[in-house]
Parts: structure tokens; C-alpha cells; sequence
């Protein structure tokens, strides 16, 4: 009896742990406040969160049709991909735009629109169509990706000119990468 009581008592606290820690979970993040433009159509669901740590490389490239004049042209990211607490769970590099699970699993994107971000000197929101994934993981499936939350990452502020042409200059950003699937 007292073996089947403490085993009943073991069970009660297990429950109430778990229940305990699942009512601690973060809310699932909500695109209610982000611009139309870069909201997921109905019928998809929030799949992944991700944190995406890292930098953007920009170029000095003349401007295309301006003669003598110049620009900096994004080239690409590399960032790390983390859920949000903090463990690593991917990367995402480019060119092309490509997100990569830790299991190996990844897809690559077309932007389909890109709105202001909150404050100055971050990169635009952005809403991307995802490409069918490569390999079975946790990307297969995913149908959009949201970049959100962005701190950092714009072209560089020093001058652009004939004189360092060709010249790459490395930005820190940081952005939320929300993944989506149907459903």
C-alpha cells in the first residue's frame, strides 16, 4: 500500500512538473502587428522560431545605368540559427538565400515583398516563398519564411566611390526567422 501511494504521489508531482513547465512556454509568435505586405496567407502555421545571428556582406559595385557612380550591393549573409533559448539549430547563408537545419535539411527562397522596419539602420522585414527543402529534417515542409525583429544589417556608411570599387565590407544583424507550414 505505501509502495502504491508513493508511486501514486511520484505521479501527481510528474504531472504537475510538466504542466508547470508547459504553461512557461513562450506565446507563439503572432504576425498580427507586422505590415500586410509581409504577412503569411491564411492556411499556414507557425512551424519554427528562429533567431538568426550574424553578418551581411555588401560590395562596391558601379550603379547600374549611372555611369561614375556607385553603390553598395548586397552580396550575402551567414548567420546562425538559433531556437530561443539559445541552442543552435541552423544557419543561414547565401548567395543563394538558403536556410539549413542542424539534421542537414534545408531550402532555399524568393522574397516576395519587403517592408520598413522599426527604427534606423535595420534591414527591411521580409517575406520570402520557400522552394521545396532538400533532405528530410525539419525543413521539409516549410512553405514561407518571415524575417522580423531586425536589429543591424543595412548597407555600410562609408563611402562608395570609383576609388574602393570591388571593396567588401562586412554588417552585424540580428533577426527572427519565422518558418511556416501549411495547415
Amino acid at each position: 500500500m505505501i509502495l502504491k501511494s508513493a508511486l501514486a504521489f511520484a505521479a501527481v508531482l510528474a504531472m504537475s512538473a510538466c504542466a508547470t513547465s508547459m504553461g512557461s512556454q513562450p506565446a507563439m509568435f503572432s504576425q498580427a502587428s507586422l505590415p500586410d505586405a509581409v504577412k503569411v496567407p491564411a492556411g499556414h502555421r507557425v512551424a519554427m522560431e528562429t533567431v538568426g545571428v550574424g553578418e551581411i556582406t555588401y560590395e562596391c559595385r558601379p550603379k547600374a545605368g549611372m555611369a561614375g557612380q556607385f553603390e553598395w550591393v548586397f552580396v550575402g549573409p551567414d548567420a546562425r540559427l538559433m531556437d530561443r533559448a539559445g541552442k543552435p539549430v541552423g544557419r543561414y547563408y547565401g548567395p543563394p538565400a538558403t536556410w539549413e537545419a542542424a539534421d542537414g535539411s534545408k531550402f532555399t527562397g524568393a522574397q516576395l515583398a519587403v517592408a520598413p522596419a522599426p527604427g534606423t539602420g535595420n534591414i527591411p522585414l521580409q517575406l520570402v516563398k520557400a522552394n521545396p527543402a532538400m533532405g528530410m529534417g525539419a525543413m521539409q515542409g516549410v512553405t514561407y519564411v518571415q524575417r522580423v525583429a531586425t536589429v543591424g544589417g543595412v548597407a555600410p556608411a562609408m563611402p562608395c566611390a570609383a576609388s574602393n570599387a570591388g571593396t567588401k565590407q562586412i554588417v552585424q544583424y540580428r533577426a527572427d526567422y519565422i518558418l511556416y507550414k501549411a495547415g
